[in-house]
């Protein structure tokens, strides 16, 4: 279901009352204090909104919510949620706890019913190369985290509490990890749970089905994957089941080129992201007010254009670009067992978001080792889609020294 505010609204009511409209729209108790409205809000036409509700959670988002991991700006929070966004996305890692503290910041004083929160916890006993859960995983250990989570968001509960970084059946699966967040559930500090997923997304949604427990998969989709169709399949069945879909990572990689010459066109990204039925709402990280402006004015019309086809394309395999498509393919290929993907995605942050802060959270994370590649004479990895790993490890070195790759 969909409803929009229109042009016609926003003029009849004027600005307090088309905010009052959208609280009540969306069942959200309007802030009676005036809101310190951003310069967006203050200089230009109120955006035409898209409200889909999350699966069998009822909860009602705008079809665009915020990826706010690249965002460090406090104002423009502030101003995408003056403008109407509902939901904030975050993990307890991002920015090494900053970006929790940041939202918190931000919402404090808000009436707790106009805003939707999203976390995800990563704990630090995983395999680097398959991502398994190590023995001395503990629930205390994840409750724990999820506490601190709380702390720095200023909240009693989040709304929507993930497993962060799954990409296999067996990890949605996992009794210790399924422990904890049923018990987060029931102690009232999350109202629901849910598992993201940037690789291996089939098997995961495939898992969270059969588990029967979660309410809500935020999943890597956009339209430069290669398994985009069984990706979509996937969604539609986890919605089919009453889940609620979040599609992450739907910009591809911001640009077609490593030298960052042609820049995919965001809005027809975003779109094509929402013009499937089973995506519920879509996050994505932008971080400037220019970039909430555009993703924003995606409501307006969803409809792609002849152009926008043009400039998405379709159908067409590109061997190189920022986005790796996590097949995970390559870790067979990897005699050393290097997190491949991971350090794609941190070259991804690097390279194509400009945030090597985001980059160096990531790598650190991985517990990797302070030299990459010294056994091997040349590389052996293989990519399904030719992308230079060694060349990028590299480059990854070079600029965030916490390792150093072999030359050879």
């Amino acid at each position: 279901m969909e409803e929009r505010i229109n042009r016609r609204d926003f003029f009849r009511f004027g600005l307090s009352g088309t905010l009052a409209f959208i609280t009540t729209k969306i069942g959200l108790k309007g802030n009676s204090r005036s809101p310190s409205l951003s310069p967006l809000v203050q200089t230009k036409e109120k955006p035409k909104l898209i409200y889909r509700t999350l699966g069998q959670t009822g909860l009602k988002v705008t079809a665009v919510s915020m990826g706010v991991m690249n965002a460090d700006n406090p104002d423009l929070v502030k101003a995408a949620l003056d403008a109407g966004i509902i939901l904030l996305d975050t993990a307890h890692g991002y920015q090494r706890g900053r970006n929790e503290e940041m939202i918190g910041s931000v919402i404090k004083g808000r009436p707790r019913d106009s805003f939707l929160v999203a976390t995800k916890i990563n704990p630090p006993t995983r395999d680097r190369k398959t991502g398994d859960f190590l023995p001395e995983t503990s629930s205390q250990q994840f409750l724990e985290m999820l506490d601190l989570s709380l702390q720095r968001l200023g909240l009693d509960y989040v709304d929507i509490l993930s497993i962060h970084n799954t990409t296999k059946r067996e990890h949605v699966l996992n009794e210790v990890i399924l422990e904890a967040l049923l018990k987060a559930k029931k102690e009232g500090k999350t109202r629901f749970i849910s598992a993201s997923t940037h690789s291996g997304q089939v098997d995961v949604i495939k898992g969270m089905l059969e588990a029967k427990v979660y309410d809500v998969v935020i999943a890597s989709f956009n339209f430069r994957q290669q398994n985009r169709e069984e990706v979509r399949q996937a969604l539609r069945e986890a919605a089919a089941a009453g889940l609620g879909v979040i599609a992450m990572k739907t910009q591809a990689g911001v640009y077609w080129d490593k030298e960052k010459t042609q820049k995919i066109n965001m809005k027809a990204a975003l779109k094509w992201v929402l013009n499937e039925p089973a995506v519920h709402t879509a996050i994505p990280g932008f971080t400037t007010f220019d970039q909430l402006e555009e993703d924003l004015s995606v409501m307006a019309d969803l409809t792609l254009t002849e152009e926008e086809l043009k400039d998405l394309r379709l159908g067409e395999i590109h061997s190189d670009g920022m986005y790796c498509q996590g097949c995970l393919s390559c870790l067979e290929t990897c005699p050393q067992e290097i997190p491949i993907p991971d350090l794609m995605r941190a070259y991804m942050y690097a390279f194509g978001y400009n945030n090597s802060n985001l980059a160096l959270d990531l790598l650190t994370s991985l517990n990797l080792p302070s030299r990459l590649c010294h056994n091997c004479l040349s590389c052996r990895v293989k990519c399904q889609l030719n992308l230079k790993v060694k060349e990028r490890l590299v480059d990854l070195a070079s600029l965030l020294p916490v390792f150093t790759v072999a030359a050879g």
